[in-house]
């Protein structure tokens, strides 16, 4: 009978790993760890796209922008999904607390939000300009 060797057991040589080539539990430990490290990296690129989109888009005012921002937020705020790639299910598989990510966009998009209208207001305001009054030139003469 084929003696089993646990990962942890291989006998490693210069970077690589010796095994058993009888024993295919190694194997495929090392496959599912490499398969979960791909959908792990998947799923962390779905995750920065998301947050990209809507620190982006957050000020958009072309609908195309403003699209990508509002399917992003509401990505976030999205509670109690079952789709694989669900924010909250993203966040469970990379052991990521979604609330805080959550409230930490939200008091983002305030803040930005606050300082854009801000700038806004400023921007809005008319520039006095210097302009040079004429005075129509008097004389007076000496006559009295």
């Amino acid at each position: 009978m084929p003696r089993k060797i646990t990962y942890e057991q291989a006998l490693v040589f210069h970077g690589r790993v010796a095994l058993d080539p009888v024993d295919t539990g190694v194997i495929e430990k090392l496959f599912k760890k490499d398969l979960r490290e791909r959908e792990e990296k998947l799923m962390l690129a779905v995750l920065e796209n998301a947050v990209e989109y809507f620190q982006k888009h957050v000020l958009a005012r072309n609908p195309s922008g403003k699209k990508l921002f509002q399917e992003a937020e509401e990505w976030f705020l999205e509670k109690d999904s079952d789709e694989l790639f669900s924010f909250e299910n993203i966040c469970g598989t990379l052991e990521l607390h979604p609330d805080y990510i959550r409230h930490g966009l939200l008091c983002w998009k305030e803040a930005k939000l606050k300082t854009y209208s801000v700038e806004g207001h400023r921007a809005g305001r008319p520039k006095l300009s210097r302009t040079r009054v004429r005075h129509p030139s008097v004389r007076f003469s000496k006559t009295a």
